[in-house]
């Protein structure tokens, strides 16, 4: 970001470092006290582990309920996505000790398999946390995740503010603590690592900055490739959002100061062409294969991409915060996973002030044009008030642009949020600054602004519930005396998008066998190319299966039904269908089941089929 002074009303030229180090600004080391001493926070080395040691602490309390038992505790709405993660991290598992293909699998909705590409497999977090996935299960890795992509978040902008922006390092934590625990953050906390994982970042957006008055842009564009590879593998939406909002804010400086432009563009155009072809040859391949390889898919589907924010969203609470109420936003978001905006009256009105009071400094006016440009986007294709239309959004004539026909309006938001937590660092270095004849009265209305806007978004501790446990019969490997390396195991009920547990027993053994189905993105009816979807091709019997067990309604199959369903068990490559004993619905379930496959055995904690017999090829 800009490098500015606090007395500086213009700001200086965007990336520019011509402000003082951060290691000669008040506070530094470079000062003593009266009597000659510096005490422990002196040290800006201090002050940064003092800062993480806080942002930590913070992160522990936001997960301390998942921490009770990770693998028996599970956000308690929404269960479906901690389970596709921790498959995920299970197949980095796979990647590493079996040398299975990175991109593509087929060891889920077997046999069309899966596009990882397009599914946000999470390779950058998945291949470091194997050895914790190892020992401890994908469960532990996936909160652990969660802990760091919070706390780090949070220190990464700490760590740029406070060298690049602003010169009070406890501005620079005001800024920091919003950005890595903003009500956005929260809520995608207890679903999405890889949506919250944006340690990465701040370190973007700086060199961008950077290479707009770079001596060196070769070099400069080579380090921003590397960062822009790294980051796409952890999570493209978020990398398109970072460069969408990096580009915004640079038009609304040159529109301000169009002078700017003609020292810019060189340095400029040599460090994006440079960074293009590092990021570009390391990442040709995968975006091949995410885009044209097998299960390679165009598009959300409609009812994704119409996730918009409601107007009445940005001046609510979010639910996962002090003031917030689950209850209260009911029709303010999509769901309770995507609550990207819910900023609260009191953050509200203050961030509208800081804009106008600082309003004469360029950085504050070009930032509050970005944050205001993706507020607006992310109300989606239709402007609503509490849940009521008001008339067509500007995101109805970008929805179906290449790539941003895969972008959830929705999360333009988390742009804003990031917006709002420089102006808030800015403005208390700003208000750190003023000359005020009483230090006393400066420091009380400083702390009574920052309760107003920070407190009734202090973080809670995300809700959990319990989730059964992984049966025994796969926990014990007795699978293993059933199942062959091309066949599958088929968990009853099959898995889908509102039944994952069998893609949570398939993780726990770091994904040693083949299941059909399960909740992933993949074309229409499996057609490379088509819109997307949520799971693979329609099936019957896991459409029938899904009924009984949210119905528990035992169902009378024929004949043609009986067949449909041993024919789907064949293109599967069946070899034992699995249900817990425990399973909700489980009795209706299991005789449903038996119209097709016959009897069922008891072993261990699970009711057992063996259907080698029926599907097996006959030579």
């Amino acid at each position: 970001m800009p490098a500015t002074k606090a007395a500086s009303p213009a700001g200086e030229v965007p990336g520019s470092d011509a402000a003082s180090p951060a290691g000669e600004v008040p506070g530094s080391d470079a000062a003593p006290t009266r009597a000659g001493r510096r005490p422990w926070w002196f040290s800006r080395r201090r002050r940064d582990l003092a800062a993480y040691a806080l942002f930590l602490v913070a992160a522990l309390w936001v997960t301390s309920q998942i921490w009770l038992d990770p693998a028996g505790r599970v956000a308690s709405l929404y269960v479906s996505d901690p389970a596709q993660v921790q498959y995920f991290l299970a197949h980095s598992v796979r990647v590493v000790l079996h040398g299975d293909f990175p991109f593509y699998t087929d060891q889920l909705n077997y046999p069309d398999g899966v596009n990882l590409m397009a599914n946000t497999a999470i390779l950058a977090l998945g291949i470091p946390m194997v050895p914790v996935t190892l020992i401890f299960g994908p469960a532990v890795s996936f909160v652990v995740l969660i802990t760091l992509a919070l706390s780090g978040t949070a220190f990464a902008w700490y760590h740029v503010l406070s060298r690049h922006v602003v010169r009070s390092p406890l501005a620079a934590a005001v800024g920091g603590w919003f950005c890595g625990f903003s009500p956005a953050m929260l809520s995608h906390a207890s679903w999405h690592p890889n949506i919250i994982s944006q340690w990465l970042l701040p370190f973007i957006v700086w060199r961008v900055m950077v290479i707009t008055r770079s001596t060196r842009p070769w070099r400069d564009g080579a380090i921003l490739g590397l960062l822009v590879v790294w980051q796409a593998f952890i999570n493209e939406e978020i990398l398109l959002f970072t460069a969408m909002a990096c580009g915004i804010f640079l038009i609304a400086v040159v529109a301000q100061q169009p002078a700017r432009w003609r020292a810019a563009w060189r340095p400029l155009g040599k460090a994006v062409l440079t960074c293009t072809v590092v990021a570009g040859s390391l990442l040709a391949y995968p975006l091949y294969i995410q885009f044209a390889g097998p299960m390679a898919y165009h598009g959300l589907s409609a009812a994704v991409q119409d996730y918009g924010n409601d107007i009445a969203a940005l001046f609510a609470q979010g639910s996962p915060t002090l003031g917030g109420d689950r209850r209260a936003n009911v029709n303010l978001a999509p769901n309770y996973s995507e609550e990207n905006a819910f900023f609260g009256w009191s953050l509200a009105l203050i961030t509208i002030g800081i804009a106008i009071w600082l309003r004469r400094e360029l950085i504050v006016r070009a930032l509050a044009a970005t944050g205001f440009f993706f507020v607006v986007l992310s109300l989606g294709e239709r402007i609503t008030w509490w849940d009521r239309e008001l008339f067509p959004g500007p995101w109805e004539l970008l929805v179906h642009l290449p790539l941003l026909d895969a972008v959830v309006p929705t999360r333009f938001g988390m742009i804003t949020t990031v917006v709002i937590g420089i102006l808030l660092a800015i403005a208390a270095d700003r208000f750190r600054a003023l000359r005020v004849a009483d230090a006393k009265t400066r420091r009380t209305l400083a702390v009574a602004a920052a309760v107003l806007a920070l407190l009734p978004v202090a973080p809670m501790p995300l809700k959990m519930t319990s989730r059964p446990p992984v049966p025994e019969f796969i926990t014990a490997d007795r699978w293993r005396e059933y199942v062959g390396p091309e066949q599958t195991l088929v968990p009853i009920p099959v898995p889908s998008m509102g039944n994952t547990h069998g893609m949570r027993w398939a993780a726990a053994t770091n994904n040693d066998f083949r299941i059909p189905g399960g909740y992933f993105l993949a074309p229409r009816n499996a057609n490379t190319g088509d819109p997307g979807r949520f799971g693979g091709r329609p099936n019957g019997m896991g459409s029938l299966l899904e009924e009984v067990s949210s119905t528990g309604r035992t169902t009378k199959l024929d004949d043609r039904q009986r067949r449909r369903s041993l024919d789907e068990l064949r293109y599967w490559r069946a070899a034992v269908l699995v249900l817990p004993v425990s399973q909700h619905n489980a009795e209706p379930l299991r005789q449903t089941v038996e119209q097709v496959v016959g009897p069922a055995r008891r072993e261990l904690d699970v009711w057992v089929w063996d259907v080698r017999p029926l599907t097996e090829p006959k030579d």
